[in-house]
């Protein structure tokens, strides 16, 4: 993993944190965890694309009323990828920020562009091998309140970009989808 990026990242939402604090008394932090559902799509002519089943997790912290810096993290995992007995597991690490529009009531809609990285590990027959590279993903969903510290994301679509190598050494663009739902805790 790149320690120059990991860093970078933390010192911009240690930058959000400091004037959130001058701008509010009680700052906001919203974690989010749920189910997540990763549709992985390689980059390798005659190669399909698979699902892989999982869990994510973010801590949202909001700068003011519409934008905050957002830390996603999340774990997805096949047992048989394309029944070929291949185990497989992808990892992301994602930061950024995000912005929320507050104006519907207790919906509120939300969009996200984060940036990071993410970890692949596989394993044949007892032989494994593991891969990091570059991660962003956009998207956005829909937090529903229901109560003053419990809020239900019933949906969040994230377009997500992974760049691993396939094979050739040389890195390469896999276009995934990540569909994702679960709660959020709201302090």
């Amino acid at each position: 993993m790149n320690t120059k990026l990991v860093v970078s990242l933390l010192a911009f939402l240690a930058l959000f944190a400091g004037s959130a604090r001058a701008q509010e008394e009680s700052p906001k932090v919203d974690v989010f965890v749920g189910y997540s559902y990763l549709r992985f799509n390689p980059n390798t002519s005659g190669v399909d694309s698979f699902g892989m089943n999982g869990g994510s997790a973010s801590i949202a912290y909001n700068v003011n009323h519409w934008l905050s810096g957002v830390a996603d993290f999340g774990a997805y995992h096949n047992g048989g990828i394309l029944h070929t007995g291949l185990d497989g597991t992808l990892s992301s690490y994602l930061f950024g920020p995000r912005v929320s529009y507050h104006h519907y009531g207790r919906y509120t809609p939300f969009a996200q562009v984060l940036f990071g990285v993410a970890h692949a590990g596989a394993s044949v027959s007892g032989a494994s091998g593991s891969d990091n590279a570059f991660a962003m993903s956009v998207g956005g969903g829909l937090d529903v309140g229901f109560k003053r510290h419990l809020t239900l994301r019933p949906f969040q679509f994230d377009y997500l970009l992974t760049r691993f190598g396939e094979g050739t050494g040389s890195a390469r663009s896999q276009n995934n989808l990540r569909v994702s739902t679960g709660v959020v805790f709201r302090f």
